[in-house]
C-alpha cells in the first residue's frame, strides 16, 4: 500500500466515521466506514488497519458506556458464542466464500427490518431467549471476524428486547469491546501489516477521541424512538452494502 495524502485523508475520514458510530450506537456498524477505506486500499488491508484501532475506540467508548449501561443477563448469553464464532471465523477465513456469506447476511437482515416495518415500525418487546442469544453471538463472531460486519446479528437479537437506549448502546459497546479484543491478534496474523500501515494507524488514532465524543453527544439528543428508528435504518444501509459486496464480487 502506497502512503499518499489521499490515502491518509480517506482513512482518517473512515476511522472518524466508525468512531462516531461507536459513540452514538455502541458499535456494530463498522462496515459503514469500510467502503471509504476501500477506495484507497483493498478490504483485507483495511481489516488489518482497523483491528487495532477498534480496541482504542473501545477504550474511549467505555468512558461513556459504563457498567450501569450493560445488560449483564444478555451479555452472559451472548459472549461465549461471540468468542467461539471468532475462532471459527479465523479457521474458515481462507476457505469461506465471503461473497455468499455477505449475500445471505444481507437478505436475512433485510427480511428482519422488513418485518419490523410491516409491524408498524414500533418496538415490540420480546422475551429473552437463550438459544437466540447463542445463535446471535456465534453468527456475530463469525461475521465480525470475516468482514467486520458483526452488527446485524446482534441487533436482530437486542432490538426486539425493547431495552432502553442507554442499555442497548452500552450492551452493544461491551459486546464489541470483547469481540474486537479477541479478533485483533487473529486479524494481525492474517494480514501482517507493513510499515506504512502502522504509520497510517498512528495518524488515524487522532480521529478517534473526537469521533466517539461527537457520537455520544448525538446519542444524548435522540429519544428512545428516534434511536431505534436510526438503528433499523442503519441496518438497511449495512445490509445493502453487504448485498452489493456479495453480488458485485460474483459479477467481477
Amino acid at each position: 500500500m502506497e502512503l499518499t495524502s489521499a490515502t491518509i485523508v480517506v482513512a482518517f475520514a473512515g476511522v472518524f466515521l466508525i468512531s462516531f458510530m461507536r459513540g452514538a450506537f455502541g458499535g456494530g456498524f463498522a462496515i459503514i466506514g469500510i467502503p471509504l477505506l476501500s477506495i484507497v486500499m483493498d478490504p483485507v488491508t483495511a481489516g488489518g488497519l482497523l483491528a487495532p484501532l477498534f480496541i482504542v475506540m473501545d477504550l474511549f467508548a467505555l468512558r461513556y458506556w459504563k457498567p450501569s449501561t450493560w445488560s449483564q443477563p444478555d451479555l452472559v448469553l451472548l459472549l461465549p458464542g461471540l468468542i467461539v464464532g471468532i475462532g471459527l471465523g479465523y479457521l474458515l477465513f481462507r476457505i469461506l466464500d465471503h461473497r455468499a456469506i455477505a449475500i445471505v447476511m444481507a437478505v436475512i437482515t433485510l427480511i428482519f427490518v422488513g418485518l419490523w416495518f410491516l409491524g408498524g415500525a414500533e418496538v415490540t418487546v420480546h422475551r429473552r431467549s437463550s438459544p437466540k442469544a447463542v445463535v446471535a453471538g456465534l453468527t456475530s463472531g463469525i461475521t465480525t471476524m470475516v468482514a467486520h460486519s458483526g452488527g446485524p446479528p446482534l441487533a436482530m437479537y437486542l432490538l426486539p428486547l425493547g431495552l432502553s437506549k442507554e442499555i442497548y448502546a452500552g450492551t452493544t459497546s461491551l459486546f464489541f469491546t470483547v469481540g474486537n479484543a479477541t479478533k485483533a491478534v487473529p486479524w494481525l496474523l492474517l494480514v501482517k501489516p507493513e510499515g506504512d500501515v502502522w504509520t497510517l494507524m498512528a495518524v488515524c488514532l487522532l480521529a478517534i477521541p473526537a469521533g466517539v465524543w461527537l457520537g455520544w453527544r448525538l446519542h444524548g439528543r435522540l429519544d428512545q424512538h428516534q434511536l431505534y428508528r436510526a438503528c433499523y435504518g442503519l441496518l438497511i444501509v449495512t445490509a445493502l452494502k453487504l448485498l452489493w459486496d456479495g453480488v458485485s464480487g460474483y459479477l467481477a
